[in-house]
């Protein structure tokens, strides 16, 4: 994938985040967000003609596993973060019945 067009799945889920009224949709604006950003990532690991380095004989040009390690981690940690923000607007919607942003910071200003 093209790291231009992971970079714009970025601006994308950001112009999402910022303009949405429901949290729901807050929560899946974050997670485009975070898989453009690890698209991102691993573009940038990786260069053209490199082979993943447990399936070569020789050592010519071989990518870096780390960015590949971090990327696993950060996905890990998404799923976490994720069941927790869902389970935080569950409980949200059932103390103020509403996941609107607007209503709830009138509610509580």
């Amino acid at each position: 994938m093209n790291p231009i067009l992971s970079f714009i799945v970025v601006l994308i889920g950001i112009y999402g985040l910022a303009t949405s009224k429901n949290i729901i949709k807050s929560i899946v604006c974050l997670n485009i967000t975070q898989t453009a950003v690890i698209l991102v990532f691993l573009n940038f690991g990786a260069f053209h003609g490199s082979n993943i380095p447990i399936l070569i004989d020789k050592v010519i040009d071989m990518t870096d596993p780390l960015p590949q390690a971090l990327m696993i981690t950060a996905i890990v940690i998404g799923a976490a973060i994720t069941a927790l923000a869902l389970m935080l607007s569950i409980k949200i919607f059932h103390y103020y019945g509403t996941l609107d942003w607007k209503e709830l910071i009138e509610r509580e200003g």
